[in-house]
C-alpha cells in the first residue's frame, strides 16, 4: 500500500468560488506562501483563460522562491468543434508558464450530450487532444474527471472511457470529481475501486464537494479504495456547501490513516494556516472545526475537566500540539505558550523570553483577542505586541491626540479632515490633512507629522484595508476590526485595530502600520 498522498489545494480557485470571498492578487500570492509553508504538493492558482486578475497572480507567483509546492494552472479541454492549437483557453494555460495544468473534460454522458451539445465521440477526442497537446509542450498534467460519480452512474462504460482516454494521452493524474457533491462514501468508495481495479498502476485523484455533507469521508474513503492524490481546499471553501476541507482531511491522512500528504511532515503550523487564510478571506473562522477549530480542543464540562487533568487522552482524540493547536480549560485557560513561542522563531526576532515573559504575554494576547483583535493574519502588530511587551522598548513616536471630522453640504463634496498631535523626539507636531475619506485624512495627517523626522517612511504606502464586524446583532454599534496591509517597496506588513468606533480602530491599525517600519530607526535631528 503506497505510504504517500499528493495534496492539491485549489482554495485559490475553487475555494474563490464561494460566496462573500474576493481575493486579491496580492491576497493570493500571501495564501500561496503560506500553503507552501504548510507543505501541499500543488498550489491550483486559478484560471488563466478566465479573467486579467487570475492572469497577473500567474504572472508574479513566479517571483516566490516556493519550497515545497507546484503551481498548476486550471482550465477546460478544447471547445468542440475547434483544433486544439487554436483554442484560447489551451494557449492561455500555455502561457501560464506553470510546470503544471489541471484540464477539465466530461466524464458524464448527460453532460456531454446536454451542456456541451456535442456529440460523446466529440467529447472524448477534446480529452484526448487536448491532454496530449499539453504534454507535447512538456507540462505535468492533471485531467479533472468531472462529474464522475453522477456520469458512472448513468453510464458507467462512458464514464470509464473518458478517464481511458485521458490516460492513453499522457495524463499524470486522472482526478475522479464528486461535482454536485451528492455522492455518499458508501458509493465513492466502489467506484474508485472499480476504476483502480480497470485502470491498473494509474494514478488515481479525488475532488469531493460537500453538498451531502460528507466530503472529507469521500475523500478519506477514496485513498482508502486506491486513490494516491487528493484535492480540496481550507477551511473547506467552495462553491455552493464548499469543498473537502483539507484542515480535516490532511491530518486524518496523516494521524489516522498512516499517509504522508505533507512534504515538509509538518502538522504543527496546521491551525495557524487555516486562521490566516480565513483573516484573509475576511471571514469569520469556524470556532468548532475539527483539529484548527478554537474550540477544537475546550473543555468545559466539570466532569470532562476532571478527567483531563489526570489524562489529557480522556477527552481528546490527539494531541493537540500536532496540529499546531491548544487545549483549554474554559474555566481557566491554559494555552498559548507554544502559539507565542512558535511565533517568535516564526517571525525571527531576536527577542529572549523566559517562560514566564511567555506566559505573561500569552495572557495579554488572550485579553486583546476578548475584546476582539485578531493576530493570526495580522503578524505586524504581533510583532509590535512582543516588542512594547519589552522593558526597554522605546517607540519611535508617540500619537497624543486626533481629530476627525467628515462634512457634507448641501450639493458638494463630502470633505474628511484630520487633525493629530504626536510627539516624536521630544518634539510636539500638530498637522492637519483633507483626503478623500476619514481614514485617508488620518493617514495623511499621521504621515505628515513623521515625515520630517523619519523620511524612510516617504515608501511606506497602504496596499488593502479590510473592515470585519465581529457582533453583527449589534447593528451600528457594532465591534469593527479592521486589517491593514502596507509596503514600502521591499517588504510587506499587516496590522489589526479593533473598536466599536471604525475610525479608531482604523487608527489603531494605522498606528502600527507606521510604527513597525521604524523599528531601530533613530529619528533625524
Amino acid at each position: 500500500m503506497p505510504t504517500h498522498v499528493s495534496v492539491l489545494d485549489t482554495t485559490l480557485r475553487d475555494g474563490a468560488q464561494r460566496e462573500g470571498i474576493s481575493f486579491s492578487v496580492k491576497d493570493k500570492l500571501r495564501i500561496a506562501l503560506k500553503l507552501d509553508e504548510l507543505g501541499v504538493a500543488y498550489i491550483e492558482g486559478g484560471y488563466p483563460g478566465s479573467n486579467p486578475k487570475d492572469a497577473e497572480f500567474f504572472d508574479r507567483v513566479r517571483t516566490l522562491a516556493l519550497q515545497h509546492a507546484k503551481i498548476a494552472a486550471f482550465g477546460n479541454t478544447r471547445r468542440a468543434g475547434i483544433a486544439v492549437s487554436q483554442d484560447a483557453n489551451i494557449q492561455a494555460l500555455i502561457a501560464a508558464g506553470t510546470p503544471v495544468v489541471v484540464i477539465v473534460g466530461k466524464s458524464s454522458r448527460m453532460h456531454v450530450t446536454e451542456v456541451l451539445r456535442t456529440t460523446l465521440e466529440e467529447n472524448l477526442a477534446m480529452i484526448r487532444e487536448s491532454v496530449a497537446y499539453l504534454k507535447d509542450h512538456g507540462l505535468e498534467v492533471l485531467f479533472d474527471a468531472e462529474h464522475f460519480f453522477d456520469g458512472y452512474k448513468l453510464d458507467a462504460d462512458y464514464a470509464f472511457e473518458t478517464a481511458r482516454v485521458a490516460v492513453e494521452a499522457g495524463a499524470d493524474c486522472v482526478v475522479l470529481c464528486d461535482t454536485n457533491g451528492g455522492s455518499l462514501p458508501f458509493e465513492v468508495s466502489q467506484i474508485v475501486a472499480d476504476v483502480r481495479r480497470a485502470l491498473p498502476g494509474v494514478t488515481l485523484g479525488i475532488h469531493a464537494h460537500d453538498d451531502a455533507g460528507v466530503a472529507v469521508a469521500n475523500t478519506l474513503m477514496a485513498v482508502q479504495a486506491g486513490a494516491t492524490h487528493v484535492q480540496g481546499t481550507m477551511n473547506g471553501y467552495g462553491e455552493r456547501c464548499g469543498n473537502a476541507d483539507l484542515c480535516t482531511v490532511i491530518p486524518n491522512l496523516q494521524l489516522k490513516m498512516g499517509y504522508r500528504a505533507l512534504a515538509n511532515g509538518d502538522l504543527t503550523i496546521l491551525t495557524d494556516a487555516s486562521r490566516f487564510i480565513s483573516e484573509i478571506a475576511n471571514l469569520r473562522p469556524d470556532d468548532h472545526a475539527p483539529y484548527v477549530g478554537h474550540s477544537a480542543f475546550a473543555h468545559k464540562a466539570g466532569l470532562h475537566v476532571s478527567a483531563m487533568l489526570k489524562n489529557k487522552g480522556s477527552y481528546q482524540h490527539i494531541d493537540p500540539a500536532l496540529v499546531g493547536n491548544d487545549m483549554r480549560v474554559l474555566i481557566s485557560e491554559l494555552s498559548g505558550r507554544s502559539n507565542i513561542a512558535h511565533k517568535l522563531r516564526e517571525l525571527h526576532l531576536q527577542v529572549e523570553l523566559n517562560a514566564d515573559e511567555i506566559q505573561a504575554l500569552s495572557e495579554r494576547v488572550k485579553e486583546l483577542e476578548s475584546q476582539g483583535f485578531q493576530y493570526e493574519g495580522a503578524e505586524g502588530s504581533f510583532e509590535l505586541l512582543i516588542r512594547r511587551s519589552r522593558p526597554d522598548y522605546v517607540p519611535p513616536f508617540e500619537m497624543l491626540d486626533f481629530l476627525v471630522l467628515v462634512e457634507k453640504r448641501s450639493d458638494k463634496d463630502i470633505l474628511a479632515e484630520a487633525t493629530v498631535k504626536a510627539r516624536v523626539n521630544g518634539v510636539i507636531m500638530h498637522t492637519a490633512a483633507e483626503g478623500d475619506g476619514p481614514v485617508h485624512a488620518l493617514d495623511r495627517a499621521m504621515r505628515k507629522a513623521l515625515l520630517p523626522f523619519y523620511p524612510q517612511l516617504e515608501p511606506v504606502h497602504l496596499t488593502d484595508y479590510k473592515v470585519r464586524i465581529i457582533d453583527p446583532q449589534s447593528a451600528t454599534a457594532a465591534l469593527t476590526r479592521v486589517l491593514i496591509d502596507a509596503s514600502d517597496g521591499v517588504r510587506s506588513w499587516t496590522t489589526v485595530g479593533c473598536s466599536v468606533n471604525i475610525i479608531e480602530a482604523s487608527f489603531q491599525a494605522l498606528l502600527d502600520s507606521l510604527e513597525l517600519p521604524l523599528l531601530g530607526r533613530a529619528p533625524s535631528q
